[in-house]
């Protein structure tokens, strides 16, 4: 991602970030065009993409961003969504003014889908910031249009005091349609990334394409250069230049034969149940519980060729999906049998909080929702003229633990179950990496001792005045005395509230039969153990050691995190399936 002129070199990486509309070629060349959303570089109007251009952060150097809100058209009119939106869950809700934006709208009709301005607002995720540049669910706002609907709100609830607070703070003023945020970069060196966390349209504008990776380097959790396969893509680099570490964002995706995104535009499209609906029934007419596409998307483009050489290379992995798991493998045959022999191991050598204590060698990879894994691939003895694939045996449904070909059926191996082709062409210049079974990692130091312990519940809901019909909304929650769950909705009165530099510990306990992946704003935390009604506690795999941002809750399960909360504010925790976290599966939490 370019950044703003002037800027380079100087104590504050400077960025000018706009998010707007534009045709891509995600599909095969040959087929049509996409219209999708991308962030990009306002005074770079070649770097708007879908998913954004990578931000490159230095440890200690803060980066400032202004997030600019340009879903208009050219003559300055506000476009409505690409995709369906459902006007009666607890969203952002803009036509309900002042009084009632950030609500849940009462209907007396079954209405439907929303179709005024877009609010956006963007959420570093992994990012250990202060609240006004968190990316704060109710922090978002409008486009600034010509035409913007009287009584309309323009910004959310905590619009006015966060940025309020970054202009006191920072000395920098916010404009209509954008918001100003500083990112200090004092964290270990990761994989992070930004996508938008509008209250109710997460997973709408993550899907139309509203997200990008923020690489963080340097630091004495970092490794010298040369050490691990590069470069990495650069701000001026010359046409041709090779690359052997490479960021890769994973997402499922459906498209109309037009070309355009298709996303389900009622709930019987999960699960027939075609009414009635709000008011008659509390059943929303628009939000599916889950979303599983039947395309698979790489970097922007279905099902892509990477040539390689017979070298290492390194490769960011991040799970973009709204829903889907991913379990991935390296395979000789794209239609091979699921699940398929591994062809060539994974080496892992970092998740979200950088890198792991050693390095981990793994056949595949499960990667939910919001994960990172940062590996390592050796090409060295594959033959010049070999294809190998990247395959995906997680299941087309929703996770719920388990093996693939065991306890679930693997995606289909002609459409999902397939991800992207390494083509492997001759050697160009010597690899001087180290081997990765011969790393040494930078060190992790534990965190300290936990001084609260807090019960926390996961639970889904079923309709409440039709018998068999759900899930109605997924919910995150407490626990009473008796080990019963407390669901909680957005706007119950905060129950967790940590004092400043506080070390607690949340056990979290899943009460659903689906898997969920549970992300925490603020913090990187460690992951315990999982514990299970008459089983000996078992602690993290060997790749979730470290420090994490996102972590698998497994059905049944009890999954225990330790955390440092060393920022006072208001923050966010919540399910990172985005159907879920859009419709009551997220809390605010308050530190200090």
């Amino acid at each position: 991602m370019p950044r703003t002129d002037g800027s380079v070199g100087g104590p504050i990486d400077h960025y000018v970030i706009g998010v707007r509309q534009f045709q891509q070629q995600v599909l095969p060349p040959g087929l049509p065009v996409t219209t999708v959303w991308g962030y990009g570089s306002t005074q770079h109007p070649l770097s708007f993409h879908y998913p954004a251009f990578t931000i490159e952060a230095r440890s200690e150097t803060p980066v400032r961003v202004r997030w600019k809100n340009q879903l208009h058209d050219r003559t300055g009119r506000y476009l409505p969504h690409l995709l369906p939106v459902d006007p009666t869950l607890h969203w952002a809700n803009p036509a309900g003014g002042i009084s009632d934006r950030d609500t849940r709208p009462a209907f007396r009709t079954t209405p439907g889908p929303y179709t005024g301005p877009v609010p956006i607002v963007t959420h570093l995720h992994g990012g250990r910031n202060t609240e006004e540049s968190d990316g704060y669910t109710e922090a978002w706002y409008l486009p600034g249009a010509l035409d913007l609907p009287a009584g309309f709100a323009q910004v959310g609830s905590f619009y006015d005091e966060f940025r309020d607070k970054f202009e006191n703070r920072f000395d920098d003023a916010w404009g209509r349609g954008d918001a100003v945020f500083q990112y200090a970069n004092e964290e270990r060196a990761s994989t992070f990334w930004f996508h938008d966390h509008t209250l109710g349209l997460t997973r709408l504008n993550v899907y139309a394409g509203l997200a990008g990776f923020y690489l963080l380097r340097g630091g004495p959790a970092d490794l010298p250069d040369g050490v691990l396969p590069g470069p990495a893509p650069r701000p001026g680099d010359p046409p041709g230049r090779k690359y052997y570490e490479i960021p890769l964002v994973v997402q499922d995706r459906s498209f109309h034969t037009d070309g355009s995104l298709s996303y389900p535009a009622g709930r019987a499209a999960f699960d027939g149940f075609k009414g009635p609906y709000v008011p008659v029934s509390d059943i929303s007419p628009i939000w599916n519980p889950e979303f599983f596409g039947n395309t698979m998307v790489t970097n922007g483009r279905t099902w892509p060729v990477l040539r390689v050489e017979p070298r290492r290379y390194r490769f960011r992995l991040l799970n973009g999906c709204n829903s889907r798991y991913l379990i991935l493998k390296i395979a000789t045959r794209a239609l091979a049998p699921r699940p398929v022999r591994a062809a060539l191991p994974f080496w892992q050598i970092g998740n979200e909080g950088g890198f792991l204590p050693a390095p981990v060698q793994r056949d595949e990879v499960l990667i939910a929702p919001a994960e990172r894994a940062d590996v390592i691939v050796d090409f060295t003895a594959v033959p010049i003229g070999s294809e190998l694939y990247l395959v995906n045996e997680g299941p087309d449904k929703a996770f719920q633990g388990g093996k693939a070909g065991t306890d679930f059926s693997p995606a289909d191996p002609a459409t999902t179950g397939q991800v992207m082709k390494f083509v492997v062409e001759a050697l160009t210049a010597p690899d001087t990496s180290v081997p990765p079974s011969q790393l040494s990692l930078p060190t992790i130091k534990p965190l300290g001792k936990a001084s609260r312990i807090r019960q926390l519940s996961l639970s889904e809901q079923n309709s409440a005045t039709l018998p068999h019909v759900g899930p109605r909304q997924m919910m995150v929650g407490t626990l009473d005395r008796a080990g019963n769950a407390v669901p909680m909705h957005w706007d119950d009165p905060v129950t967790e509230n940590p004092a400043l530099g506080a070390t607690e510990i949340w056990e979290i306990h899943n009460l659903t039969a689906d898997a969920h992946p549970i992300h925490i704003h603020e913090v990187q935390f460690q992951i315990l153990d999982r514990r299970q009604a008459g089983r000996a506690a078992r602690p993290p795999e060997p790749w979730e050691r470290g420090f994490k941002d996102t972590a698998v809750a497994y059905p049944g399960a009890v999954t225990r995190l330790k955390a440092t909360f060393d920022r006072a504010g208001r923050y966010v925790w919540h399910c990172h399936m985005l159907e879920h976290e859009d419709n009551e599966m997220m809390r605010p939490y308050q530190v200090g």
